[in-house]
Formats: structure tokens, sequence, C-alpha cells
């Protein structure tokens, strides 16, 4: 069976790692740009019509860099999961509102939009697994 001659391959634990890193990896590099450009994602929040702007600036880069860490270490990766989760839900409909923005550039912001959608389907499916598998490891077989 094909699914015997895949599993050793991508079942292994450093396969898993690579796909939550790579499901990180636009929240590491969001949150190093942001916090070596300080002044520049304080820009980008009052660009959004946020405030106060830079303490918001601060935990988005906190919230990105530690629920990506938390992830990666597998230190309540539930919690971080659902915190990207929640983050992205949001930054999602503020920041992609495609039915705001005029024809013909509709087509890529809505791609941009469902694609983080995409994005929070995954990480709640990490957090269902995190959850799931903590849960059967207490119960009694």
């Amino acid at each position: 069976m094909l699914a015997d001659l895949v599993r050793p391959v991508v079942g292994a634990p450093i396969v898993r790692w690579l796909a939550l890193l790579a499901l990180c990896a636009a929240y590491l590099q969001g949150g190093l740009v942001k916090a070596f450009d300080f002044p520049g994602a304080v820009a980008e929040i009052q660009h959004f019509g946020l405030a106060p702007a830079a303490p918001l600036a601060a935990v988005t880069i906190a919230l990105e860099l530690g629920a990506s860490l938390l992830i990666l270490a597998g230190f309540y990766r539930w919690l971080g999961a659902l915190s990207l989760a929640g983050f992205t839900l949001l930054a999602t409909f503020l920041a992609n509102r495609f039915w705001d923005v005029p024809l013909p550039a509709r087509g890529m912001a809505m791609n941009g939009f469902f694609e983080h959608i995409g994005l929070c389907g995954g990480f709640l499916l990490v957090a269902y697994y995190d959850l799931n598998e903590r849960y059967s490891e207490r119960s009694p077989s």
C-alpha cells in the first residue's frame, strides 16, 4: 500500500517539525523584521488606524515570535497555535478586506484573504492534534 511506503518519511519527527517551521515561517520573519525596524512596525499599525501604535506593535512582535517558539518547542503548542490562529483571523479581516478593493485588484486581495483563512485552519489543526495527544496520554486505556 502506498501509505505504508510514504509513512516512514512523512511520519518522521523531523518532517513534523519542518512542517511546523513552515507554518510559523511568516510569523518568525514578520516578528524579526518588526523587532529590527520598530518604527516601521509602528507605522504599519498606524496604517491600519490602530492605537496606541507602539504598544500594539510590541505586542504583535511578542505574539508572532513567542507563539511561534511555543509551537516549535512543543511547550504549550496548542496555546501558541490558537494564539496565531486568532491573531491571523483578526489581521485578515483588518488587512485583507477584499470586498473593499476595486476591480481588478480584488482577486489578489481575495486570494490573500483565503490563504490566511487557510493558515488559521492549519493552526487549529495543530492545536487539535496537540490537545488530543495530551488528552490521550492521560486517559486510561
